[in-house]
């Protein structure tokens, strides 16, 4: 809602933040009235129908982590019910430029920047070449996309044949962030749906970046013609954690079923819960996922046509709902870029190589979608010269 959201400054609604402030209960021992009304709002604006597990935790590499955890036990019970001895269910499938945090398990995911994980131990998982998509999606790009999700297919099951029995779970973000806003087809999503359903493994949608009204949609798994076993959320969504689906109820004893399997002391800072609360209530009242895509068609659009305007320096412009980005033909390019902007007062972010990503507030309006390209316009003719 960016900052300040005159609903977030209510008299009442500070209150009610301060006095929660005062103590730190620990969410998972003891219940309170704003954890459930939190938990209420959660059912009511994000659960999508057939996920009725929630668990909550203090950050995205954390929620990631209690996602594979998931996984594995569910993995590994359904290995011993068939007669598979030991603890088999140990790998996940993850993609290139992918980015799912920095801790724990997540470090042997994450591969966008060797700062954030090298010399640090991990785990050897099968990482599949991500099969992105360039736009405009032409006969050429959509013949070079369909091609590369077949060898990321070809790939994924050269594992589960060199991995029998101990893949747990596939992991990707909807669309990768960090890696450089790159977009997938429908039609990969359901190679990937098949391949989680026949080989017994549980697929896993990280939405901590995608997730809550951004992509037009509140979440980015909706656009994808499929439904994941696990979407993992944070970031807008204020307080981390994992919604997850029926299936995982095919293991009675599951994570979920068995106190103490996963667990967190604050669960969620109660805090959190209570301004998490009101900013789903603010999404929905006031049409703010239909905003987001009302306003981002708005700025892919103008970010197509200044690709028409400047094509030696901008290509590949894409976007689903407000999550939109560019390239630029070079990383210097780049910084120049948004340096001058961060100058004029608008804020972008590098990801990727060479790209530009956007990350509007909800609220945005056309008047600031036009005013950002005109600036976007005013850097690159700057640029030029």
């Amino acid at each position: 809602l960016g900052m300040n959201h005159p609903r977030l400054r209510e008299e009442a609604f500070q209150r009610e933040l301060g006095r929660v402030a005062v103590n730190k209960p620990s969410n998972s021992d003891v219940q309170t009235t704003e954890m459930a009304r939190f938990v209420e709002a959660v059912e009511r604006f994000a659960m999508p129908a057939d996920m009725p597990h929630l668990f909550l935790v203090s950050g995205g590499a954390l929620a990631v982590e209690n996602a594979l955890k998931t996984a594995f036990d569910w993995k590994v019970q359904k290995n011993r019910a068939k007669g598979v001895a030991g603890e088999v269910g140990s790998k996940v499938i993850h993609f290139r430029e992918c980015f799912h945090g920095r801790s724990g398990y997540t470090m042997s995911l994450t591969n966008t920047d060797p700062a954030k994980t090298d010399l640090y131990p991990r785990f050897d998982w099968p990482r599949i070449d991500n099969p992105k998509m360039r736009f405009p999606l032409n006969a050429d790009n959509l013949a070079a996309v369909q091609a590369a999700e077949a060898a990321a297919v070809q790939q994924m099951e050269e594992a589960f044949r060199a991995h029998p029995d101990d893949i747990a779970s596939i992991i990707l973000e909807p669309i990768q962030g960090e890696g450089g806003d790159n977009h997938f087809r429908p039609e990969f999503f359901r190679e990937l749906r098949r391949l989680a359903d026949e080989h017994e493994c549980i697929l896993i949608f990280d939405e901590v970046q995608t997730g809550v009204g951004i992509t037009g949609k509140f979440w980015a798994y909706e656009h994808t013609g499929i439904v994941p076993d696990i979407i993992v959320f944070g970031k807008k969504m204020q307080v981390c954690g994992i919604i997850a689906s029926k299936r995982i109820d095919e293991v009675e004893n599951n994570v979920f079923n068995t106190p103490s399997r996963i667990n967190s002391t604050w669960g969620g800072n109660l805090v959190d819960c209570v301004r998490s609360t009101r900013i789903l209530e603010v999404i929905h009242e006031e049409g703010l996922v239909e905003n987001a895509a009302t306003q981002g068609k708005r700025l892919r659009d103008g970010l197509e046509a200044i690709e028409g305007e400047f094509p030696a320096l901008v290509s590949n412009a894409r976007g689903l709902g407000l999550l939109c980005a560019f390239d630029l033909p070079d990383a210097d390019v780049r910084t120049k870029l948004i340096s001058w902007c961060m100058d004029h007062s608008m804020m972008v972010l590098p990801c990727g190589d060479v790209s530009v990503r956007f990350r509007p507030a909800l609220i945005v309006s056309a008047e600031e979608i036009d005013r950002g390209l005109d600036l976007l316009r005013q850097s690159l003719q700057a640029l030029r010269g």
